[in-house]
């Protein structure tokens, strides 16, 4: 109970620092954004007119401007001891969870050393307080150390697969949108942007990031395979490929989705009865191990107190 409670508490910590972080970043862009709607003040122009009063609008400027200067500054020393390939596979992860908080690879690097440098010392702290005494104290700093390196990367595929999880379920609406879009005479960019306009979620979400890297110079194949590299599902893989192979040979897109569509509905019921399958082989566990027990006890504890204590006398 003592180490859930400790858990809570340190994962509420992170959290509450997350919320604080965001609050400042949203009230810094909200001060930010009522200055520079009439013209951005030059910083000579504000050092030259005095000291200005407590809590005025130019101070929270030259505030906000030192620390954007800052902040860009640190990212850029972090960022020199990435290499890049470091960096392009980061951004894959962070793209693939959907990019939790808005984070980039710096942000999100930033991030793990934060955790590195809080999570040992504040179990190292939680060690010393409750008298463990330096072992003790040198292994909760290393069950610490240890959360700190596993948690950023559990987090990313927790929210990985869910994403995953969410598209999938979205799959087939998806299909059908598209189908009845190209059958009412829509090509198939037209048809993605009705898709986009009409439905919300993971799938339209990233197909929304296709057309905009169409409109901005990509070709549709480039989109398409993004696509593919952000959300790493099988079914989802095998509709991007039947997409551009049918874009290549000429074969009409209408009919490759109402395939799509119907083999994606065929995968889900299999997916359905082998789970439905797997049911009864799960619950014999809690079966065995609890409830047949406590039918043993009530139907069987009567008779054998009986016979005790038959055999007592």
């Amino acid at each position: 109970m003592v180490f859930l409670s400790f858990f809570l508490t340190v994962t509420l910590s992170v959290y509450a620092l997350f919320v604080i972080w965001e609050q400042r970043r949203g009230q810094v862009r909200r001060r930010l954004a009522m200055i520079t709607s009439e013209g951005e003040p030059a910083v000579d122009a504000i050092l030259e007119s005095g000291p200005p009063e407590r809590g005025s609008p130019a101070r929270s400027a030259l505030l906000a401007s030192f620390a954007k200067k800052g902040w860009v500054l640190a990212k850029r020393r972090f960022g020199r001891r990435m290499t890049e390939a470091q960096a392009t596979r980061l951004e894959m992860r962070l793209l693939q969870a959907g990019r939790p908080f808005g984070m980039g690879t710096l942000e999100f690097r930033m991030l793990q050393l934060v955790l590195y440098v809080l999570l040992p010392t504040l179990f190292g702290l939680y060690g010393a307080l409750i008298g463990a005494g330096f072992g003790g104290t040198v292994l909760f700093a290393g069950m610490g150390l240890a959360g700190a390196g596993m948690l950023p990367p559990y987090y990313l595929r927790l929210k990985t697969k869910q994403r995953l999880r969410l598209s999938l379920r979205e799959l087939p609406d998806v299909l059908d949108m598209l189908t009845v879009s190209l059958e009412a005479g829509l090509g198939f960019d037209a048809a993605l942007s009705k898709l986009v306009a009409k439905s919300d979620g993971v799938l339209p979400g990233e197909f929304r990031y296709c057309l905009e890297e169409i409109r901005l110079g990509k070709t549709r194949r480039e989109a398409l395979s993004g696509v593919r590299d952000r959300l790493p599902l099988d079914e989802l893989r095998v509709l991007i490929s039947s997409i551009l192979q049918a874009e290549k040979l000429g074969i009409g897109m209408v009919q490759v989705l109402r395939v799509q569509s119907h083999e994606v509905r065929e995968q889900r019921k299999q997916r359905a009865e082998e789970e439905a399958m797997k049911a009864p082989i799960k619950m014999l566990f809690p079966l065995i191990l609890f409830i047949f027990p406590s039918l043993f006890i009530v139907l069987l504890g009567p008779a054998v107190i009986q016979f005790i204590e038959a055999f007592s006398k």
